[in-house]
């Protein structure tokens, strides 16, 4: 009904003219005093032909209009799903679209184009910075001081940056390296906690792992990221106590610190680009980047990611109970 509302509106001139005609060939009828059932035929004649004329225009209308709100709605198409207009305006107007996505077309090969090369740039740069990190660690290792055991641990933060960088651009891409299987959590686990082994130590801090011997549906690289995101943030954060990494029902991972907690109002944000709350600007060096990524990636493997914190400490649980949707 809306459309034909809108085709009375695009053609409401044209029915005034056509009424305005009719009541001016009327008026003549009566001041010429000539027989009126002449005029009600000619009038009925040209209202026939009218209908039939309208009916069938609207009839075009309407399919063109069909066509154009679905490609609307999609918004990818090409030349030749555009619905043909064969003159006047319409013409003029398909002509301009057609020529418009053509430009997008171009910018989007060029922006394409753009991106590849970024892409393939940083891959080589986190690759070839990958060098110098494993000599220096090998350096560091044959040394067994205080200031060494540090220097260490800054130079694995290092590396965790640069794979960040990595999975940052990996994730702007419309496909992943994601290899979706069953995989052992605790190995996965495990070997994501062992990375940060010398930060335990050193902090003093005790780290609780409890019954997490469980299959689970996801990307054994990918998660591992999440998962050594949280709990580098957790060691950052947490001066004393420690981290206990858990299950709970449904595939849940829980992975909980007594550390110092998130602010109440910085808590809903915490997954946003660049967000880094209070905690972030006392540390002054925290780029917020981090929980993001996590985001994106539980996003793209079906999985969910939350956050909640208090007096306690914080605990981030990580839903992985998710195989439909990823099988989907």
């Amino acid at each position: 009904m809306k459309l034909f509302f809108d085709y009375i509106k695009q053609h409401i001139k044209a029915l005034a003219l056509y009424l305005i005609s009719a009541v001016a060939l009327f008026i003549v009828f009566i001041l010429y005093e000539l027989n009126l059932s002449a005029f009600f035929y000619a009038l009925a004649v040209s209202l026939f032909f009218a209908v039939i004329f309208f009916v069938a225009d609207y009839i075009g209308y309407r399919k063109k209009r069909i066509i154009l709100q679905k490609l609307k709605e999609n918004l990818c198409f090409e030349e030749k799903d555009l619905p043909e207009m064969l003159f006047g305006i319409e013409k003029d107007c398909n002509e301009l679209i057609i020529s418009l996505l053509d430009e997008m077309h171009r910018k989007e090969e060029v922006m394409n184009s753009k991106y590849r090369d970024m892409t393939d740039y940083y891959t080589m740069w986190v690759h070839q910075i990958k060098t110098p990190i494993s000599a220096m660690g090998l350096i560091l290792q044959q040394s067994d001081s205080e200031d060494t055991a540090e220097l260490s641990e800054n130079l694995k933060r290092i590396e965790s940056y640069a794979e960040m960088v990595l999975c940052y651009v990996r994730l702007q891409s419309d496909s992943t390296d994601f290899v979706i299987k069953e995989y052992d959590l605790d190995k996965i686990v495990r070997q994501s906690a062992r990375k940060f082994s010398s930060q335990f130590i050193r902090k003093k801090l005790e780290l609780k792992i409890s019954d997490i011997d469980k299959k689970v549906l996801t990307d054994e690289k990918w998660l591992s990221f999440v998962i050594e995101q949280v709990v580098s943030n957790a060691v950052k954060y947490t001066h004393s106590g420690g981290v206990e990494i858990f299950l709970e029902e449904t595939l849940t991972l829980c992975i909980k610190d007594s550390g110092i907690g998130i602010s109440r109002e910085d808590l809903p944000r915490i997954f946003e680009n660049g967000f880094t709350g209070l905690n972030g600007r006392i540390d002054k060096k925290a780029s917020g980047a981090g929980l993001y990524i996590c985001k994106k990636i539980c996003d793209k493997l079906g999985h969910r990611i939350t956050a909640e914190s208090g007096e306690n400490g914080t605990i981030i649980r990580i839903f992985l109970d998710s195989e439909k949707r990823i099988l989907e």
